[in-house]
């Protein structure tokens, strides 16, 4: 393998045996719901399971699964070639590295909803659960009556309980988004060189 393609799918593959050894441990260790802190009320492992996408978003029912986990691997087969095409193409080394990022963690949960209902014997191939466990939940309260839907509702911020593999992906998404104007930024075109023969005149 050329030394080009070394750093960013070694990254990958170390994100994807982290997310994989941390969810191992969660299921080995810890009952569903069951939670451990570790920055008292604001910051815990939380285990649950969902069957669907990033952050604990689903689609509905048996088909909606298969669905989900169908495209899936569609997807991330495509950013794998989308990766490879921008290390042939020698883009910014920060846009790819961000690319790496999305692949493994969409490579993360795609082993959990391929994998685990077979490994764990709970489900058929393609309708595995993905573990979740880190929760934070920062900041609490309550929206102001006069706020129209949510008002006199509580809040919690953040809310949704996430992976490794959900965090891999929205860090190589948000900075992609941040440093898009970086990453895409066109060259000047090379100035002519002047012509070496003077025209008489």
């Amino acid at each position: 393998m050329k030394a080009a393609y070394i750093k960013p799918f070694l990254t990958a593959i170390l994100i994807i045996i982290a997310d994989q050894l941390i969810k191992t441990w969660v299921k080995a260790h810890m009952y569903q719901g069951e939670e451990i802190k570790f920055l008292g009320d604001r910051g815990m492992l939380h285990y649950t399971e969902n069957n669907g996408m990033a952050f604990g978003m689903e689609l509905g029912g048996d088909w909606g699964k298969l669905a989900l986990t169908l495209f899936r691997i569609v997807a991330v087969l495509a950013i794998g070639y989308g990766l490879v095409y921008l290390i042939k193409h020698k883009y910014h080394r920060g846009l790819i590295m961000n690319v790496a990022l999305i692949f493994a963690g969409a490579m993360g949960n795609i082993i959990d909803s391929t994998f685990y209902g077979v490994i764990y014997k709970y489900a058929h191939l393609f309708h595995g659960q993905v573990v979740d466990m880190f929760y934070f939940p920062l900041i609490s309260g309550y929206f102001p009556k006069w706020i129209p839907v949510w008002g006199g509702q509580d809040f919690i911020f953040f809310r949704p309980v996430f992976n490794l593999a959900d965090a891999s992906i929205s860090i190589g998404v948000i900075m992609i988004l941040i440093f898009q104007k970086h990453y895409f930024k066109q060259e000047a075109p090379e100035e002519e060189a002047p012509n070496s023969e003077m025209v008489e005149e």
